[in-house]
């Protein structure tokens, strides 16, 4: 038997079908493929290490299993695109820790203005504005608004784009999403807002404590002491990154560390929410911009395989595969003071003077060694952040709550029921259920009945 999906459906119909607990056979869907509403992954309640303190998490939008689930569909789901072409996930792809290679990434219309940030362990810091140049209150303001952006998504409403709006009749128009939403929020009404909650909090979900740095962590005191199961040149760098710098006259770095932690504060490794320009004020495609004041987390800036995740900062700095040097060494070589950058970091420029931090090629290197501790390996992989859609776009859910209007057309009649036994193959010739001599709504009941479901 085929699988039945809940897009392959007429509105609604899915929902009756799978609702009900019918034993359908999945034939070539992947497990992980496969939502069951009835038996949801975790994500309100994953492990999190007990030095792990800081969050930005919305009052009033907690993660719930429900609504990152539905979170997971809309962020891998391409008809938030105006032309079906482009996710969120094609900007923020998993396998790099959902961010991209690129410099810019390819939108409907374009391409981004930023290259793609990292969104792993997005929740964990206490700077809740989102965006390089921080435009986004929340992670939920954030999650909408590359879909109204003409050159990512197209759903702008402004240059003969659709707006946000005929998004919501898209979605609403399709099998699933009624229910979805429904089985969320309590009924299918669906709205921005809602969206919102549920893509912020699965975003807020992805989360990575399995790294080198967390086992030595887990071990010891503080970030201070080496940890035992790092190499000599790792707690080098460790020590480097933590310590603060003691500058002489010219902005001249003469003892102490590198200073890194100032801004981005382990173990979180999240970004200082006073921290300005980092003094990068180059844009993707010429120019200037010195806006850009936020950054990811520091974790998972390399791939499991070794490799950069993408280059580093707002303009990928050093390009696809770059090394974590070339962002060392940005601060390493001395701060360029450009008259139009009125916004740089006043920690950059101690005294007055561009720092130059004196970094030996050693020290750089045992830099870059400690950074690699912080890549964990299950974000990469696990089931619950990745596409639930197979190649040919299809989704399944099992569970959806049952409605038997299944055609929409706001009454409960005769005709529901010559749908559902049209999907089965038969003929309204057994329609009779109860074998009265008519084919009526108590005949639906009875249908809906023997798989579980009511109406």
């Amino acid at each position: 038997m085929a699988y039945i999906t809940a897009r392959s459906l007429h509105p609604h119909a899915a929902g009756a079908l799978l609702g009900a607990g019918l034993s359908v056979a999945l034939t070539g869907v992947a497990a992980a493929q496969v939502i069951d509403l009835n038996n949801l992954d975790n994500y309100a309640n994953q492990p999190i290490p007990a030095y792990i303190t800081k969050q930005n998490t919305t009052p009033g939008n907690p993660i719930t299993d429900e609504g990152a689930t539905l979170g997971r569909i809309l962020f891998y789901d391409v008809r938030l695109s105006s032309n079906d072409t482009v996710a969120c996930a094609s900007c923020h792809r998993q396998e790099r820790a959902f961010s991209d290679l690129p410099d810019a990434s390819i939108g409907v219309n374009g391409t981004t203005g930023r290259h793609s940030m990292r969104l792993v362990n997005s929740r964990f810091g206490t700077e809740r504005r989102f965006f390089w140049d921080e435009r986004a209150n929340t992670l939920e303001d954030q999650a909408t608004m590359p879909i109204q952006d003409h050159n990512e998504m197209g759903f702008s409403g402004a240059n003969g784009d659709p707006g946000i709006g005929d998004l919501i009749a898209k979605l609403e128009a399709t099998s699933e999403y009624p229910a979805l939403f429904e089985f969320v929020f309590g009924d299918s009404a669906i709205t921005e807002s809602r969206m919102q909650l549920a893509m912020a909090q699965f975003m807020r979900s992805i989360q990575s404590f399995d790294s080198k740095y967390d086992a030595g962590r887990a071990v010891s005191p503080g970030d201070g002491p080496p940890f035992p199961n790092f190499t000599i040149n790792e707690n080098n760098g460790k020590q480097l990154f933590l310590a603060p710098p003691a500058f002489g006259p010219g902005g001249q770095r003469i003892g102490g560390g590198a200073g890194c932690a100032g801004c981005h504060r382990p173990p979180e490794f999240d970004i200082d929410p006073l921290s300005l320009n980092n003094g990068v004020i180059g844009a993707i495609g010429g120019g200037t911009d010195i806006t850009v004041t936020r950054s990811p987390t520091m974790r998972d800036l390399i791939n499991p395989d070794g490799t950069a995740n993408a280059g580093f900062m707002h303009t990928n700095l050093g390009g696809t595969g770059a090394p974590v040097n070339a962002a060392i060494n940005h601060y390493n070589n001395g701060i360029i003071l450009a008259p139009v950058n009125t916004n740089l970091d006043p920690r950059l420029t101690p005294g007055g003077s561009p720092q130059r931090l004196n970094l030996t090629p050693a020290n750089v290197n045992d830099m870059a060694a400690f950074l690699r501790t912080l890549t964990g390996s299950n974000v990469y992989t696990d089931p619950k952040w990745s596409s639930p859609f197979t190649p040919d776009g299809s989704l399944t859910i099992l569970g959806l709550p049952v409605f038997a209007d299944i055609n929409g057309d706001g009454v409960v009649d005769t005709a529901d029921l010559g749908i559902l036994i049209a999907l089965f193959g038969r003929t309204d010739d057994i329609a009779d259920l109860n074998n009265d001599g008519t084919v009526d709504t108590a005949d639906l009941g009875i249908l809906l009945g023997r798989f579980g479901a009511t109406s």
